[in-house]
């Protein structure tokens, strides 16, 4: 049955990020023990990264103030608050929304819109929200 649902969730992550061509990389996490139940091909998370990523919600303030350390990149804050976190580096992107149960990360490179990706994320997350999840 786990099958089938994380089958369920590498769709749903394809057809709600991946398709729009303005997501590079995406991943849905299970937040209460950062377990990964999607992920786009060759994004390759480890624990202590989401961990990490899921701690900056914790003190939006101090993650806006001090940006956010992932894949080997610094990235400025543009937007933190309990339930969005955007970081900026050069032309890339990286966004984190997290709902009841999930974290949905979510990148975006060079010649990629950031509202596009932003808006696909929120969407995929806002419809997590309406499930309870």
């Amino acid at each position: 049955m786990d099958a089938v649902k994380m089958n369920q969730l590498q769709n749903l992550l394809h057809d709600a990020l991946i398709s729009t061509d303005h997501v590079q990389h995406c991943a849905i996490i299970r937040r209460k023990d950062c377990n990964i139940r999607a992920s786009s091909v060759g994004f390759n998370l480890h624990q202590e990264q989401v961990q990490i990523l899921l701690d900056a919600f914790k003190n939006p303030p101090q993650t806006r103030e001090e940006g956010i350390y992932f894949d080997d990149r610094q990235y400025k804050c543009v937007r933190a608050d309990k339930n969005s976190i955007y970081g900026k580096c050069d032309k890339r992107g990286l966004i984190l929304v997290r709902t009841q149960s999930m974290l949905l990360i979510s990148t975006y490179s060079e010649n990629m819109f950031p509202s596009v990706c932003v808006e696909a994320v929120e969407k995929l997350a806002d419809y997590f929200k309406e499930k309870g999840k």
